[in-house]
């Protein structure tokens, strides 16, 4: 494993060498399972019309990938709006996740029935453990692994794991985690657990990849957006890409579903991704993955 005083002599452009200029364009998790870069997140958006609304608003945009939860309650929402799409079922990218209360090997596997019966599909693309809940997270995982090999889900990860949960984990484990989904953005870059998570082939995930709207009027943020005429939003969401995160920004409004969309015809230069790595001062807006009671 490399130390950290390697890991911060490697460039981006050593460790990231790919491109990604196009909406159709993918991540390639360590089972070979596609996954887009750029996702629609539904989390706090109301079932019913409202997620309906914005999930046919992402898709005409060109969006594929949708990340919903038990926990967001809007899963038959979500299943509603896939139907009426009319798109091809694999070209569509559907995560949902299971819920601390619902965690356990046979809660696990019925919490996943639950969810899928909800949306509607034969499969889920993504099933994510939603938070590591002590003492439960390894037969959680049991859980996931037998959906997975059973063909019911295409891929299985974790969110909010540090990097002790995933060692935990890995211990375990019969199959290691495709994705970890944290919260991620120049305020909290995550260092340790992106450089875990890219040795170990797992892919890492942003939610609140826009901070919940706090770094709109950061000088350095916004000095950057004027430099390459783009939003503030679209400089921070471009970031994620430059460090090969995936990031599912939420939105219910049109302008903004297609703003967030509109960041494949330009890069960040080396010396901008810099500037936004230093914002970081480990802050989070949600809980603390070891400190939570939910």
């Amino acid at each position: 494993m490399l130390s950290l005083t390697n890991k911060e002599k490697i460039s981006s452009k050593e460790v990231f060498p790919l491109v990604i200029n196009s909406i159709n364009d993918c991540a390639i998790l360590h089972n070979g399972v596609k996954m887009p870069w750029l996702g629609l997140g539904v989390y706090k958006v109301q079932d019913g019309a409202e997620v309906i609304k914005a999930i046919h608003t992402a898709f005409e945009v060109g969006y594929r990938s949708v990340d919903t939860a038990a926990f967001y309650q809007n899963e038959k929402g979500v299943g509603q709006a896939v139907k009426e799409a009319g798109i091809p079922r694999e070209q569509l990218f559907i995560t949902t996740k299971v819920w601390n209360d619902c965690q356990g090997y046979e809660e696990t596997l019925k919490a996943f029935e639950e969810s899928r019966q909800k949306l509607g599909l034969d499969y889920i693309d993504l099933y994510l453990i939603h938070w590591p809940v002590k003492e439960k997270y390894i037969d959680t995982w049991r859980a996931l692994e037998k959906l997975y090999q059973d063909g019911y889900v295409k891929a299985i990860g974790v969110c909010n794991f540090q990097v002790h949960h995933l060692q935990d984990l890995m211990k375990h484990a019969e199959i290691k985690p495709m994705v970890n989904q944290v919260e991620f953005h120049p305020c909290l870059i995550q260092k340790e657990v992106r450089s875990f998570c890219k040795e170990n082939g797992i892919q890492l995930e942003a939610w609140a990849p826009l901070m919940r709207g706090r770094l709109m009027d950061d000088p350095t943020i916004v000095n950057i957006a004027k430099k390459y005429g783009k939003k503030p939003s679209q400089i921070l969401l471009r970031w994620d890409l430059e460090h090969r995160v995936v990031t599912i920004p939420k939105s219910i409004h049109e302008e903004r579903i297609k703003e967030n969309a509109d960041i494949f015809d330009f890069q960040l230069e080396e010396l901008d991704v810099q500037a936004i790595d230093a914002l970081n001062r480990n802050e989070r807006t949600g809980p603390d993955p070891d400190n939570f009671s939910f």
